[in-house]
C-alpha cells in the first residue's frame, strides 16, 4: 500500500499557510500538510530527514522567499544538496515579483516559481497546481 502523499509548507505567515491548506483541501488533497513558519527549522527538518535511514522525504516542498532565521533561498540551497531530498519538486511561493528572485530560484533547482496570487479564487487554484505537480512526481 502507498503512503499517504505529504507536502512540507515553509510559510511563516499564518493567513498564507492556512490559505494553502484551505487550496488543498479545495481540490481533494487529502494528505499531510506540515508548516514550518522560518528557515532555520525547515534546514534542520530537512537534514534530519537526510540523516535517518527510514525517513521519506515530502512529495512536495512549498517555500516562501522572506523567512525569519533563515530565507527560502537558504532552504531551497540546502534541500538540493540533501542527497535524499535534492530531488523532491520544489514550488517558491512568493510575494515578490522580482527578476533577480526569479532568477535566484530557478539557478538554485526550484521546479516552479509562483508569485502569491492577491485574489482568494486565484490563491485557491492553486491547490490544483500543487496537486498537478505531486501527481507527476509519482
Amino acid at each position: 500500500m502507498r503512503r499517504a502523499r505529504s507536502i512540507l509548507l515553509v510559510e511563516d505567515n499564518p493567513a498564507d499557510s492556512m490559505l494553502v491548506r484551505k487550496a488543498l483541501e479545495e481540490h481533494g488533497f487529502s494528505g499531510e500538510l506540515t508548516v514550518v513558519d522560518n528557515g532555520e527549522t525547515a534546514i534542520h527538518r530537512i537534514q534530519s530527514l537526510d540523516r535517518e535511514a527510514l525517513a521519506e522525504c515530502p512529495d512536495l516542498v512549498i517555500i516562501d522567499l522572506s523567512l525569519p532565521r533563515k530565507s527560502g533561498r537558504e532552504v531551497l540551497e540546502i534541500m538540493r544538496r540533501c542527497e535524499k531530498c535534492r530531488h523532491t519538486p520544489v514550488v517558491i511561493l512568493s510575494s515578490s515579483d522580482a527578476v533577480q528572485d526569479k532568477a535566484d530560484a530557478a539557478r538554485l533547482g526550484a521546479s516552479r516559481y509562483i508569485r502569491k496570487p492577491s485574489r482568494l479564487e486565484e490563491f485557491l487554484k492553486l491547490g490544483a497546481t500543487f496537486k498537478e505537480i505531486i501527481e507527476a512526481g509519482s
